[in-house]
This record gives structure tokens, sequence and C-alpha cells, in this order.
């Protein structure tokens, strides 16, 4: 077997497919996507709400890792993805245990 297996290895396209002509994904396709995407920010949310503070600095640490930084051309879906990050973290704060004082 000489094909890497690797995870990180590119993926190969379908048998009789080329490359760059994947199908377009269906609406049922899209749908359970956008439904999964849904499922796992609230599972991220509910993690980071009971995470320790640092968890959640590191969270905002990697948002601005992934903002533009000085010199390089500011892409809109990246910096749209550190909000989303942000606003993760913004909202598991939401739901932070009371803490007894």
């Amino acid at each position: 077997m000489s094909e890497s297996m690797h995870p990180t290895s590119p993926a190969q396209p379908a048998p009789g497919t080329a490359p760059g002509n994947e199908p377009d994904l269906t609406n049922t396709e899209l749908v359970q996507l956008r439904v999964r995407v849904i499922a796992l920010e609230n599972m991220v949310i509910a993690l980071l709400a009971n995470a320790p503070r640092s968890q959640q600095a590191l969270a905002r640490e990697m948002a601005s890792y992934i903002s533009p930084r000085p010199g390089y051309t500011p892409h809109a879906l990246t910096i749209h993805a550190a909000e989303q990050m942000r606003s993760l973290v913004d909202r598991a704060d939401r739901f932070q245990p009371m803490q007894a004082g």
C-alpha cells in the first residue's frame, strides 16, 4: 500500500471525478451541515461556560491570532471567523456559574 493514510494527506477525488469537479452539496446536505454547526456552537458554549478563565482567555487569544496581522491583507472570512470565536466566549460568559461571595 503506497498511498499515505495520514489524516492530513490530500483527499483523493472519487473515481470518475476530476479534481475540482466535486458535486455540489444538495439542499438536504446543506441543512444537515447547518444543523451540525449550530449543535457544535452550542456545545462549545456549554464547554466554555464551565471552563476556567484561562481557557476562555486562550480562546480569545486564538481569535486574535487568526485576525489579520500588520502588513497582511485582511480577508473578510478570517475577520468574521475571529469575531465568531469571540462571540462564542462572550455567549459562554452568560452561563458562567455564579460565584459564591
